[in-house]
């Protein structure tokens, strides 16, 4: 594997983070710290990327 796809690995490992992070997810770091731990497994992926797609509360400026 060269690095395009050592880089293309990382993106679609952390897309979840990805995602949150482009969202503006109240808990982005803590999907990213269950990507980066429970990622590996598929399933804490799956999580992680089905959480950064809830809902997000905006904060309401007065």
């Amino acid at each position: 594997m060269g690095p395009e796809g050592a880089i293309a690995f990382l993106i679609i490992g952390f897309m979840p983070t990805l995602i949150a992070l482009l969202r503006g997810h109240d808990n982005s770091f803590a999907i990213f710290l269950t990507n980066l731990l429970l990622g590996w497994t598929g399933i804490g992926w799956l999580v992680a990327l089905i959480w950064s797609f809830t809902a997000i509360r905006r904060r309401v400026r007065n």
